[in-house]
């Protein structure tokens, strides 16, 4: 059968003759079924690469040897799945398969979970059986994330945001989310199962910088969508043959219509965990991958007018993706494409001249802010940045990438650990601050005005720890604490060690505040009464202590748990997760609670929450394996600290966060 030039039904297709790297390109795969049958035909692989890909030199060996199509077809999706003999139900001993390798298995509700994936997965010798006891709700979890498995051409690639099955409106919930799908991917990469997680770093990458619009304004080459969905239409000048097309949302379609450049920091997160857990860097040192990681990067990269390390960015365009007041300089991931009203030649691509072009603009105030917005770059940047840098292959081609890459790093560690971190004494400080001081000596940088300290906080910040406040822009500290950017913070060694165990330690200290019945607040405190009417416009799904605006996400489990276990504090994850498992289960795995105690299921939450699911099965799994939960986290690169910016004698900068380290 040969290939076909889909369109699909809202947006340009990508015609697989058609090597403009800007142009869409929608992957489809041909099946033809004779009336009466049911069988699929022959997944037809088209050719999917970019001329640039095509061109790429990041690994040598390669360019010269194989296509795109061929590496893609034999380091891809085509790869015959592990074989596996069963287990003996009653003795719990493996039999020897055919492979050189086999796992200990357990059944569980007609799915199987793998019960020795705390072994190396790169031993060529059979590991041992470790017997494990698996709950009556993690079996239940492991039945309900299977069911939420999307197939492509009949190979799985990823999961589903929700499944209720009594929702009849879904919306967007049943489309598989790149962010959403990070703790699934974990839970399937512990339990020894790979061929999901590479299937989706694999065809997300393919869907890398479509060019759909909204309004006229199109992504910048390397955006990630914000999620996808697999449709099946019928094939054209065939008598009851039907495709399937992969139907990225780039937020054309999304509530508020913000596009997700996160997601492509998530992919680039993803990637290294795969490499580390399966031992299989092959697939980092591919060509389509390594041009994808270097264009996700560009996107990020290019120079702008601000001259600090995060960037001014609008509300909305994060996992917080409502008005909640975080304009400006957040700690938590923030990014948005913007355009102007210059038209579609206007929008600001990878390239820094275009960059440039849209930053005069907005400087000039020839377009408004909110028609315009840049990028913020914090915990999860900085996390995204130095596993970009460990994957990267350097050659001519990346070097100046990397240096890139090293100066961004340096200068983002100085300016959050010595601007964002607050504690007892460091409010002191702010509580004595002078006024408009001028210099480069001021003390006073971003000319706060100490009136701005909240009275709850006085009361609140325990003597012996701290945290990274959520936004600092000028004349403006936002002291709310953000959850995601504060664990990222430690996962990641954004902070120092001491503001690391600082951040533990008044998560332990406001254990109820910030844990309560139900791990974790995504923000605290929440805004209410006049302070909410104004920030959030009144927001129905936003009301205090619900949803984005101080509500509980389950979650953020995982990522909680993989900062506890980096401190040295695993009890900590073990008392939330045990919280969580009497809940969950008894209460549908919902997306989120409400209440200031998060007693309450959200009232507008989505139950049998896909992440919610997977996000307590690898908090289980990392707890039962701290050694594989090492290989996600990354420790202090000193060596990054060598090079700080802040050792530059000219800036008339006192302190330096790599003496603190």
């Amino acid at each position: 059968m040969g290939r076909t030039c889909i369109v699909n039904l809202d947006r340009r297709g990508f015609n697989v003759c058609d090597w403009n790297w800007g142009h869409a390109r929608g992957f489809s795969s041909n099946f033809h079924v004779d009336k009466g049958s049911n069988s699929r035909g022959v997944l037809v692989i088209p050719q999917v690469a970019s001329d640039i890909r095509n061109h790429s030199t990041s690994v040598e060996g390669h360019v010269n040897e194989k296509g795109f199509e061929s590496i893609y077809i034999q380091g891809g999706l085509n790869v015959k799945p592990l074989v596996i003999e069963k287990i003996e139900t009653e003795s719990n001993v493996a039999k020897e398969g055919k492979e050189e390798k086999s796992y200990n298995r357990v059944e569980v509700n007609g799915s199987t979970v793998n019960t020795n994936f705390f072994k190396d997965l790169n031993e060529s010798t059979t590991p041992k059986i470790v017997e494990r006891e698996v709950s009556e709700v993690e079996k239940e979890a492991w039945q309900l994330l299977r069911g939420t498995i999307v197939n492509y051409c009949g190979n799985p690639v990823g999961t589903v945001a929700a499944n209720d099955p009594a929702d009849r409106q879904p919306l967007n919930y049943d489309q598989v989310f790149i962010r959403d799908f990070v703790p699934s991917a974990l839970a399937f990469l512990l339990n020894g199962e790979t061929e999901i997680v590479k299937n989706f770093l694999l065809h997300t990458l393919q869907l890398q910088s479509w060019e759909k619009t909204v309004d006229c304004y199109s992504p910048g080459q390397g955006l990630m969508p914000a999620s996808f969905k697999v449709k099946t239409v019928p094939l054209d000048g065939s008598d009851g043959g039907f495709e399937e097309v992969l139907d990225p949302d780039f937020g054309e379609s999304a509530i508020g219509r913000v596009a997700p450049v996160d997601s492509g920091l998530w992919w680039i997160i993803l990637l290294r965990a795969y490499g580390k857990i399966t031992g299989d860097h092959a697939l980092q040192e591919r060509v389509d991958v390594q041009t994808g990681i270097r264009l996700g990067l560009n996107l990020c990269l290019s120079d702008g007018f601000d001259m600090f390390p995060t960037l001014l960015v609008t509300d909305g365009s994060c996992m917080i993706d409502r008005r909640m007041g975080i304009h400006g300089h957040p700690l938590e991931i923030q990014v948005d494409t913007y355009h102007t009203d210059q038209g579609p030649d206007m929008f600001c691509h990878h390239t820094s001249e275009k960059f440039s072009r849209a930053f005069k603009l907005l400087e000039k105030k020839e377009c408004s802010d909110s028609e315009a917005s840049a990028y913020s770059f914090c915990a999860l940047f900085y996390s995204a940045l130095r596993c970009a840098r460990e994957m990267l292959i350097v050659n001519d081609e990346t070097k100046n990438l990397v240096a890139t890459i090293n100066n961004r790093l340096s200068a983002l560690s100085f300016h959050i650990r010595e601007y964002y971190w607050v504690d007892m004494k460091k409010i002191n400080e702010i509580y004595r601050y002078n006024t408009e001081e001028y210099s480069t000596n001021a003390v006073n940088k971003f000319n706060i005005y100490p009136d701005q300290i909240p009275s709850w906080l006085v009361d609140w910040i325990p003597e012996e720890g701290g945290y990274l406040i959520g936004n600092l822009q000028p004349a403006h500290m936002d002291f709310r604490f953000f959850t995601l950017g504060n664990l990222w913070a430690v996962i990641s060694s954004l902070g120092t060690s001491k503001q690391n165990k600082g951040i533990l330690n008044l998560i332990e200290a406001k254990w109820d505040d910030l844990i309560g019945h139900m791990p974790l607040k995504i923000c605290y405190p929440a805004l209410e009464y006049e302070e909410w009417r104004i920030i959030t416009g009144s927001d129905p799904k936003n009301t205090p202590w619900s949803y984005h605006n101080g509500g509980s996400w389950p979650t953020l489990l995982w990522q909680f748990t993989l900062a506890c276990i980096k401190m040295g504090k695993p009890e900590l994850a073990q008392k939330a997760v045990a919280l969580a498992e009497k809940r969950l289960s008894m209460d549908q795995w919902p997306e989120y609670y409400d209440t200031r105690s998060g007693r309450f299921v959200g009232k507008q939450s989505r139950l049998f929450q896909t992440w919610t699911i997977s996000g307590f099965l690898a908090s289980k799994m990392l707890l039962e394996n701290p050694d594989k939960a090492s290989l996600l986290f990354l420790e202090e690169d000193y060596e990054l600290l060598e090079i700080c910016v802040c050792a530059l004698s000219k800036t008339g900068r006192k302190k330096c966060s790599r003496f603190a380290s």
